[in-house]
């Protein structure tokens, strides 16, 4: 409580790094004996910047995940239909690793399916560039039916081109408490643009050299 005149003030940097490192300690005081000794040998190490200030800031992507910098990700889960999971696999199993279609969007990073509790739940990844409505909006422009023979699988799939599209995704997914990205500032675009240079001045040096 501050008295007339005085102005409460925020904790200094260190002060609330020290105040989070307790609190994790209190955290972890009931844990297995493993994650206990682990927690002090990060601390001892030094390695404590993971309660200072962030290298870029979680954000939010939209309506919903997460963001970071110019990088969003995408978590859902949701039930697969009868013999949905089935379909999928098959699917997933012909295209044997070629999504050259997902190119077309040209936002997206990466993409996993993952068959969760026998077979019953579908876990679908992804991250992609800037905001959440843009990118939903790109599938549905873009490459429309392919991601309907995917998520057709999935109870209640309403279509891509359907208006509540939005509001089924929104429903599944989940939000990321944790995310790492190596490179937040990169898009889809500029990492290929880099990739290109970079093997451009590869064949350069190797032409020089000769």
């Amino acid at each position: 409580m501050t008295t007339q005149g005085e102005t409460a003030t925020a904790p200094e940097p260190d002060q609330a790094a020290e105040q989070k490192i307790q609190k994790l300690r209190e955290l972890y005081a009931d844990a297995p004996e493993v994650g206990k000794q682990a927690l002090e040998n990060v601390l001892r190490k030094g390695a404590t910047s993971f309660v200072g200030k962030p290298r870029t800031r979680m954000e939010s992507a939209g309506r919903v995940g997460s963001r970071q910098g110019r990088v969003s990700e995408l978590t859902l889960i949701a039930p697969f239909v009868e013999g949905g999971a089935e379909r999928l696999r098959a699917f997933l199993q012909l295209r044997d690793g070629n999504f050259d279609d997902t190119d077309r969007v040209g936002t997206v990073h990466d993409m996993r399916f993952v068959f969760l509790d026998n077979d019953t739940k579908l876990l679908f990844c992804t991250a992609y560039d800037d905001e959440w409505d843009p990118y939903i909006d790109d599938f549905a422009t873009k490459i429309p039916d392919e991601l309907d023979l995917f998520m057709c699988n999935c109870v209640g799939w309403p279509g891509t081109r359907s208006p509540s599209v939005k509001d089924w995704i929104a429903k599944y997914q989940i939000a990321a408490d944790g995310w790492y990205v190596a490179n937040p500032d990169l898009t889809v675009a500029e990492t290929r643009r880099l990739n290109r240079v970079g093997h451009a001045l590869e064949e350069f040096l190797d032409k020089i050299s000769d």
